[in-house]
């Protein structure tokens, strides 16, 4: 009798399930359906757009943030001609006291706080993604330590430790760079709180229990049996997460602790604006216009994804 020694060619992969086809189909319909979704993804999109043509957009105007123009100031350093100093030459008025150009400002500043809030959340999440699922599934001791880590960071003075961390740092030191690790450092507790908890239930779900009964071992029920399940949860949490981390960095530039001059910075030039909001009030309507547009975009489309993943939440919400 003859046997066949050659090995079988490997199994084409299988396209995906129609059920979950299906899901995703319904999941994009309810997120398109969802008009304030839509309406925050598309201003999400634009300031995406101005952070990376912030140099051509720039251009386009014949400006910089940089360049001072002393002409278009009056002698007590404030803006000369109406709303600012809105012109042809300038589009949304000058800085007062330097006379830099506040188009150029506002779409630079784009650029840092969008940057510090994407990265600190990015940051924050994947730690406390980490932290969270492997405390929930092994437990013990180590579960117990996260915990009380968790609500030490929770408790610390977050103000404090920034303004005395910016002391010591030395200033070659890019300061977005450590804004990033300091807001993602104090940012991931709240995470690693939620997909703890998920992750408790879910180790006792009949999948995880069949898959450990059959000798699976620990990285394959936590990449392949969990942490799917916690996707949806950890799309919008992160969603949810840079307008708050947007909003810290800008904080934190208006108590001067954040990006330093003459970097631009919408928070920044907020808390500069105070002084001058009598005479000229222009310079704290755009750059604040554009850190509310911001975070309400982020806000709106974070409240989309949740509903869209599960609608249950959409009646309890309106």
């Amino acid at each position: 009798m003859s046997t066949d020694t050659h090995l079988a060619p490997p199994a084409p992969a299988r396209p995906p399930s129609p059920s979950r086809r299906s899901g995703v189909r319904h999941f994009w319909r309810r997120l398109v359906a969802d008009r304030w979704a839509t309406a925050g993804a598309g201003i999400v999109v634009f300031f995406l757009v101005v952070a990376a043509a912030a140099p051509l957009l720039c251009a386009i105007a014949g400006q910089d943030p940089y360049t001072y123009d002393l002409d278009a100031l009056s002698d007590s350093g404030a803006p000369l001609g109406f709303g600012g100093g809105i012109s042809a030459e300038h589009w949304f008025g000058v800085e007062p006291m330097t006379g830099r150009d506040l188009f150029a400002i506002v779409v630079y500043g784009s650029r840092t706080s969008i940057l510090v809030g994407i990265g600190a959340s990015a940051l924050s999440v994947l730690i406390g993604v980490v932290v969270g699922l492997t405390a929930g599934f092994y437990g013990g001791w180590y579960d117990r330590v996260v915990t009380r880590v968790v609500d030490v960071l929770l408790g610390f003075p977050f103000l404090i430790f920034v303004i005395g961390l910016g002391a010591i740092v030395p200033t070659s030191l890019p300061k977005p760079l450590l804004l990033v690790g300091v807001l993602a450092i104090f940012g991931w507790p709240g995470i690693a709180r939620v997909v703890r908890s998920q992750t408790l239930a879910l180790k006792q779900r009949t999948f995880v229990v069949a898959s450990t009964a059959l000798g699976a071992g620990g990285w394959h029920l936590l990449v392949r049996q969990l942490l799917p399940n916690l996707t949806a949860t950890i799309i919008v949490y992160a969603t949810i997460k840079i307008p708050s981390m947007i909003g810290a960095e800008a904080g934190l530039s208006f108590l001067g602790v954040g990006v330093p001059p003459p970097t631009p910075a919408w928070g920044r030039s907020i808390g500069e604006a105070i002084s001058w909001v009598q005479t000229d009030p222009m310079f704290l309507v755009f750059p604040g216009a554009a850190l509310f547009l911001a975070t309400l975009a982020f806000n709106l489309l974070g409240d989309g994804l949740r509903d869209a993943f599960d609608p249950k939440t959409r009646g309890l919400r309106r």
